[in-house]
């Protein structure tokens, strides 16, 4: 693909954000939508563009998602292979991770402040606790979901289970587990935003604070890095699955 070829797939989702930035624009000028309950966009990339404590405080954001999606990922990946591992541990244990994935997190961040303190830790741990469902639920699809003829070939010449884990089902399962990291690549900055939002640290403590000082240009000014964030990791996870199915699975292939 050539470099304009790039250029024209980037510039299409940018467009409406353009023209929504564009008309919210002059609407507020105008008058029309009050500024105090919508900021005009300059307004909100002027605070962007000034403020140097947005950026500190996303940079701490980005780095307890990341770690609470780090041990979603891995963690995840090890109880679905577990969940797997017999049908028997599977109706055994999966009611207890959908019942853990319906507990409100706004519920849960409490309790991690009492239990944890007002650290990394708490804001980690809600990001994990956001995050971890949807790889354990598509992961399991993955592993349940292998070819039974391969099964029974590796069967039939004997292979380990280990071996049949590591060199069959895994591989298998890679492209329903690419997208439970998708999904929980976004829910991870959520749960961080929402654990922040009880220890008063990240964006979300600075959006509370923005809030309750009437500073609307703040506020979006942290949502815009929140979304930033969640749509970094998005792309990331987007490359990472690029890298690993584009030779051999159909999701992949460019036309």
């Amino acid at each position: 693909m050539n470099a304009s070829h790039w250029l024209n797939q980037a510039m299409l989702p940018i467009l409406p954000a353009i023209l929504v930035a564009g008309a919210l624009e002059v609407l507020v000028r105008s008058g029309v939508v009050p500024s105090f309950l919508v900021p005009a966009p300059s307004t909100v990339a002027r605070t962007l563009a000034t403020a140097d404590d947005l950026w500190r405080v996303a940079g701490e954001t980005a780095v307890a998602a990341g770690l609470g999606f780090l041990a979603s990922a891995v963690i995840g990946v090890i109880l679905a292979v577990g969940l797997a591992s017999a049908q028997w541990v599977q109706r055994m244990f999966y009611p207890y991770a959908v019942i853990f994935q319906t507990v409100p997190i706004v519920a849960i961040a409490p309790l991690l402040v009492i239990w944890l303190g007002f650290g990394l830790e708490t804001i980690v741990a809600s990001a994990f606790i956001v995050s971890v469902f949807p790889i354990i639920a598509n992961t399991l699809t993955g592993l349940r979901s292998t070819d039974p003829a391969l099964r029974d070939l590796f069967q039939l010449y004997g292979a380990r289970p280990m071996a049949t884990l590591l060199k069959l089902r895994l591989p298998a399962a890679l492209p329903a587990m690419m997208t439970g990291l998708r999904v929980a690549g976004g829910l991870a900055v959520i749960g961080a935003i929402v654990g922040e939002f009880i220890t008063g640290s990240g964006i979300g403590g600075e959006i509370v604070v923005a809030r309750q000082q009437q500073k609307i240009d703040r506020v979006f000014a942290g949502l815009l890095l929140a979304a930033g964030l969640g749509i970094a990791l998005f792309g990331l996870i987007n490359a990472i699955s690029y890298g690993l199915l584009r030779h051999w699975h159909a999701s992949e292939r460019k036309t």
